[in-house]
């Protein structure tokens, strides 16, 4: 098949740009003494992992359980669920999972729930693998850094069918800063406590073996923590307007990683000189962020979403009409869920498919 043949609207992977995407990532936490365990969140795609893996991950992140079950039934293994399993149904189907994946590790930050997991795990004769999640100022799960969170550690060391492998800590308020030098600044704030929460586990007599954060706006930022063991960056692969406008170290925007994604669609109604309509509106694109899709090699045009199915262009260029059934590709604004509106990936080289990918994760959040 050719990229032209692609039925639209459809998600479009340049290979080139995306395996120097994964190259340049596994130099970098290599060069740098880490581990790299890319979120799988990102693109919830099996054979996205497996290319990580192969360039060099030891495994992926997945933000849920569903994903990890995905993962794990084709094969991936090094798997880290980054998000709290706590009702007994779940926690049931985690003991499946780790039966399957021994070295499958969770995160806790609970006590109630390390004891559930402990009961479940022994009734079953596994060994869960426990990371205690450290709230590192994004309000969203954690628990508190330093006393707390070695006191929940100690516990899940002594628990049976626990083992503590170590912490994480994701600032994701701290990705999408403006400015790397900003970027910089707050995500080494916010990351100083997950270091300090190591050293006082380690003085306490625990054994830290793994200490999991990072994103893709901070992949140069946090490795420069010695406490870190693990990058967990995920869109770094793929990559979307938001990460490339937010600013890099050397530049005005984060060029170390290449646009490999993009959504084509195809113009269906031209009722004016200067207003065409493409058959991708919200059902296509991500909608969380204040900007619009970009069109990739056709300057002068400005996207607005009309409805579910539509997309409105507005021409700039009088000189360069819009016509029907021209096929136009756009950056997402944000990756991650755009991808997860799709039910595969074409992955593209040279305008020829080489592969349709099944996004086989995709609504699986449960």
């Amino acid at each position: 098949m050719k990229r032209d043949d692609i039925p639209t609207p459809a998600l479009v992977l340049d290979l080139d740009r995306f395996e120097r995407n994964l190259d340049r990532m596994a130099a970098h936490v290599t060069r740098a003494g880490k581990n790299l365990r890319p979120h799988a969140k990102t693109h919830r795609c099996p054979e996205i992992a497996r290319r990580q893996i192969k360039a060099g991950a030891i495994g992926v992140a997945c933000a849920k359980l569903g994903e990890a079950e995905v993962m794990a039934a084709e094969g991936i293994r090094g798997l880290l669920i980054t998000t709290e399993v706590v009702p007994a149904a779940k926690i049931e189907r985690l003991v499946k999972l780790v039966r399957e994946a021994p070295d499958t590790m969770v995160v806790v930050d609970h006590a109630d729930n390390a004891r559930e997991l402990s009961r479940a795990a022994t009734a079953a004769g596994a060994v869960i693998n426990v990371l205690v999640d450290i709230e590192v100022g994004g309000r969203r799960t954690g628990i508190q850094p330093g006393a707390p969170a070695v006191a929940l550690a100690r516990e899940i060391a002594s628990l049976p069918g626990l083992r503590f492998r170590g912490l994480q800590g994701y600032a994701g308020q701290c990705a999408h800063v403006m400015g790397w030098a900003a970027r910089r600044e707050a995500s080494r704030a916010a990351m100083a406590p997950l270091a300090e929460t190591r050293r006082l586990a380690e003085a306490a007599g625990l054994a830290v073996e793994i200490v999991a954060g990072g994103s893709t706006g901070t992949f140069d930022i946090d490795v420069e923590m010695p406490e870190l063991t693990e990058l967990q960056s995920g869109s770094y692969c793929v990559m979307d307007i938001d990460y490339r406008r937010i600013g890099g170290q050397r530049s005005e925007a984060l060029t170390a990683f290449e646009m490999a994604l993009t959504v084509v669609a195809t113009v269906v109604s031209v009722p004016e000189a200067t207003r065409a309509m493409v058959d991708a509106g919200l059902k296509a694109f991500s909608t969380d962020k204040p900007f619009p899709p970009e069109a990739v090699e056709r300057p002068g045009i400005e996207y607005t979403f009309a409805g579910d199915e539509h997309g409105r262009l507005a021409l700039r260029d009088p000189d360069r009409p819009l016509r029907l059934g021209e096929r136009i590709e756009f950056f997402a604004p944000h990756c991650d869920p755009t991808i997860n509106l799709y039910d595969r990936i074409h992955a593209v080289r040279q305008g020829e498919v080489e592969g349709i990918w099944p996004v086989a994760a995709r609504g699986r959040s449960d």
